[in-house]
């Protein structure tokens, strides 16, 4: 394997006065950093390890081999870098505070909610629940992306989307189509979509990425082990956090250079799919390295598996506390999007956390202008 670069942002700060200055703002988030380790990992284990200030680290990039400098130098530029908001069709979606991005799953087979929504009323009642409630965004799913779960043809899923979108599309809502496969993309561009959040960062379906392209919409590149029918499938890393790092900023070049353009890429780390219970604690953990990628970031925790493996073993349906601790989480360290079956208490959540950090920016230690 040959040598990588990794900037880790490390001691979050709750605003850039409390060290006078000496922190940088995550992603044009809420979240700032005062400290960060510069890694350069060779045959997959850590060889050189810097840690250093925002003042410091420059000089330590400086310092790396030439095949180094220019990825460091471009993290470092990424880690600050300020995201333009999302203009999905007639909603501007800020990305200087966190979002909620609602899931309207229309299949009978979902690991959480299967078949709850899938009928006409039913999914309109809950698309508009939740836009009351506070989503930014509806993010419309017809296929089942759980281990084990049967495989759905492309004219069954877009049956059960277009419909979806439509009616959400009455609504004036911001529309993100959950599918890997082109021909429902189109389809559901065409009924009123706005966003493309590919699960295998656009891998499955080999016309994916040229439909997404001609149509210069948004897309979510997830990592996932798996390119074919089993997204879970070949999950095994030297190392979590490099991997999904490495993969990411490959499906990110792959889609630049098919023409999807730089501002309307966003990525998801892909918390549970093909990762063992570690695996996931530590990309949790590692949320602040994404932002060196110089993309919006999404967060899809919400019910996840880890949530009973690290509790009690809960049904999904009653996972709801893990899963505001884990959207908590994102947002502490400037996660733009959350993807949450819960949007009226992930939106409250939100605005007491955003209170708080608000607060935060007046420092009452501060000593008084002289």
């Amino acid at each position: 394997m040959a040598e990588g670069v990794y900037l880790h942002p490390l001691t979050l700060v709750p605003g850039p006065q409390t060290v006078e200055g000496e922190a940088v703002r995550l992603g044009g988030s809420m979240a700032y950093a005062r400290e960060f380790a510069l890694v350069v990992r060779q045959d997959g284990k850590v060889c050189e390890r810097i840690v250093g200030t925002r003042s410091e680290i420059p000089a330590a990039i400086a310092r790396l081999p030439a095949a180094l400098r220019d990825d460091a130098a471009r993290q470092w530029a990424n880690l600050a870098k300020v995201h333009a908001p999302l203009q999905l069709g007639h909603r501007t979606i800020r990305l200087d505070q966190p979002q909620v991005m609602g899931i309207l799953n229309v299949t009978p087979d979902s690991f959480s909610d299967g078949g709850q929504h899938d009928g006409l009323e039913a999914g309109r009642a809950h698309a508009a629940a939740m836009l009351e409630a506070g989503a930014a965004i509806i993010d419309i799913g017809g296929e089942s992306t759980r281990p084990g779960a049967a495989a759905t043809f492309e004219d069954e899923e877009i049956r059960r989307v277009v419909p979806a979108i439509a009616y959400c599309a009455d609504m004036g809502a911001a529309i993100s189509l959950d599918t890997r496969r082109a021909g429902v993309l189109a389809a559901g561009l065409a009924a009123g979509a706005h966003l493309a959040n590919d699960v295998s960062a656009l891998r499955y379906d080999p016309r994916m990425i040229e439909v997404a392209a001609g149509a210069a919409c948004p897309v979510v590149l997830m990592h996932a082990p798996g390119a074919g029918e089993d997204l879970h499938a070949g999950g095994v890393y030297a190392d979590v956090v490099s991997a999904v790092f490495d993969f990411l900023k490959a499906a990110r070049a792959r889609a630049i250079a098919a023409g999807i353009a730089e501002d309307r890429i966003i990525l998801d780390p892909g918390i549970g799919f093909g990762k063992s219970l570690t695996e996931n604690l530590a990309l949790m953990n590692a949320l602040p390295l994404f932002h060196a990628l110089g993309s919006p970031l999404l967060l899809g925790v919400s019910r996840k598996r880890m949530i009973g493996a690290l509790s009690a073993e809960e049904d999904a349906d009653q996972r709801l506390a893990g899963s505001i601790a884990l959207a908590i989480k994102g947002m502490e360290v400037g996660v733009h999007l959350l993807r949450v079956h819960d949007v009226a208490e992930a939106v409250q959540a939100r605005n007491v956390w955003r209170g708080l950090r608000d607060a935060a920016l007046t420092d009452y230690t501060a000593l008084p202008p002289s």
